[in-house]
């Protein structure tokens, strides 16, 4: 048995290289370089990046995650995956075990070639069967009535915190606030604005919307869930192990408001697809949907054009980054809140106007910046000055969040730089004229945005991804050996992050 905390070796291992020693952590490292780079940033952020190797002993990679809704995703549709990639790094490795960090849960182990049930057997291929409703009893605990009359039912908890009341408004956040808090309230027949879709940034106030509809809601005696993402597929994939599937979407479909933060990490075909089955059939109930994302609907490549197409059809909103008359409010109120449980710490209205004109990426910072200033105070028993407060912050105003490029905006600014249209770039013309323009936009794409080359490919016209790769592989070199295209490229990845 070896545990991996660094440069280590199996009794076995010893014995075979003459004493030398395997660096499995190493090894491990680039497993997961490869893995990034062949699935793609968003891919590899969603499920690979908190899988970490445990030991290796006997052949066998023991890896852990830290839920077990990553250890049934990972087993269900990447352990073949891992198992070939670890492979290919260290031959010894014959089976991979994916086990819940701290959980004590048991393990699967998988062999070269274990046959595994394809995403569409058993209780899947049952899934939109007719049948006859499943008593709650029969339900999955993640979808139970807190109450059998009305009340909520259980998924993600809200946070008391998090309510309209607590809400700082500004000219970013005023339309998103005003539709919310309609949408709570709202009692007659039908729904409104539905489905109602807000987009934002990191630290913008979406998912603190998405609570305070929540609150509100369930306080007017309606039936509400409020889901996470992966609370939501963890849920769909216990449902199906569990094969109760169907009684999982009788519950989901029988309440009266749903609520689904970061919809952008939804994936799985069978998932997408009851997504948008439960989705529609709320919606055609006259039941209220909210979602939330970091991205509008028609740039959620991984979902079915139709359910982007369902998801933009009521009011999208977007939540634009905070001015600075909005940041004040928003620390102002943060330090308030501070003052009522500190009673003696104290910051003079000089650097409060300096922490909200120096932070301006997102109200998290601004709540990390009063906490920081809070801890200096307490701690060294001082007052907070200007030259505490650059010190504490500082880290915080150097990480502000970098422009966020869209591929489209890549395309437009490229069509342009060559006099070329947008629509010849996506289309199947390949004139001298076009493929360069085309393949300068494919490689800015992918050196500018965290899409997946199969991601970029699609937005291309539905090219494949390998013609993407060969694109992006060819302007490399090019520029390599071209300067005056070097610079070229260069400018417009100024423009385009300018």
């Amino acid at each position: 048995m070896m545990r991996v905390d660094g440069t280590v070796a199996s009794d076995d291992e010893g014995s075979r290289n003459g004493g030398g020693t395997m660096d499995y952590g190493s090894a491990w490292a680039r497993v997961k370089r490869r893995l990034r780079a062949e699935l793609g940033e968003d891919v590899f952020a969603s499920w690979f990046a908190r899988l970490e190797l445990e030991a290796v002993s006997g052949g066998t990679a023991r890896l852990t995650v830290p839920t077990r809704f990553l250890k049934s995703w990972i087993e269900s549709h990447y352990l073949d995956r891992v198992l070939g990639t670890f492979k290919a790094e260290v031959e010894e490795i014959a089976r991979i075990e994916v086990g819940v960090r701290g959980s004590g849960a048991p393990v699967r182990t998988v062999a070269t070639g274990a046959p595994k049930a394809g995403p569409a057997s058993g209780p899947l291929a049952r899934l939109h069967a007719a049948g006859t409703p499943v008593p709650v009893a029969a339900v999955a605990p993640e979808l139970r009535p807190a109450t059998e009359a009305g009340g909520d039912l259980s998924g993600t908890p809200l946070d008391a915190r998090l309510t309209f009341a607590s809400f700082v408004i500004g000219r970013s956040n005023a339309l998103a606030h005003a539709a919310a808090e309609r949408v709570a309230a709202h009692q007659g027949e039908g729904a409104l604005y539905n489905p109602l879709y807000l987009h934002a940034g990191v630290g913008l106030g979406k998912t603190h919307l998405l609570h305070g509809i929540g609150h509100a809601a369930r306080e007017a005696g309606r039936r509400v869930i409020y889901l996470t993402a992966d609370r939501f597929m963890y849920g769909f994939v216990n449902a199906l192990k569990t094969q109760s599937a169907l009684a999982y979407k009788e519950r989901l479909r029988g309440i009266d408001l749903l609520i689904l933060d970061d919809v952008q990490f939804i994936q799985g075909k069978s998932i997408q697809a009851e997504f948008g089955h439960t989705i529609n059939a709320l919606i055609d109930a006259g039941r209220q949907v909210v979602v939330a994302s970091d991205r509008p609907p028609t740039e959620l490549e991984a979902l079915d054009e139709r359910v982007r197409s369902r998801l933009g059809g009521g009011l999208v909103v977007e939540i634009t980054s905070l001015d600075e008359a909005l940041r004040v409010s928003i620390l102002s109120a943060r330090l308030a809140a501070v003052r009522a449980s500190h009673p003696g710490f104290d910051v003079s209205p000089q650097v409060a106007s300096y922490v909200a004109r120096a932070i301006t990426a997102n109200g998290r910072d601004l709540e990390g910046a009063v906490n920081r200033l809070l801890a200096h105070a307490t701690l060294t028993g001082t007052a907070v000055t200007m030259e505490t407060a650059e010190a504490a912050i500082r880290d915080l105003v150097k990480n502000r969040e970098p422009k966020r490029i869209k591929i489209e905006d890549i395309q437009k600014l490229v069509a342009s730089r060559y006099n070329v249209s947008r629509s010849d770039i996506l289309s199947e013309r390949r004139t001298a004229a076009v493929v360069k323009p085309r393949q300068i936009a494919m490689y800015l794409s992918k050196v500018l945005t965290l899409r997946s080359l199969p991601e970029i490919g699609r937005r291309f016209g539905g090219r494949d991804h390998t013609t993407v790769l060969h694109a992006v592989r060819k302007i490399e070199k090019q520029i390599g050996e071209d300067s005056v295209l070097g610079d070229e490229v260069e400018l417009l990845k100024r423009m385009l992050q300018d």
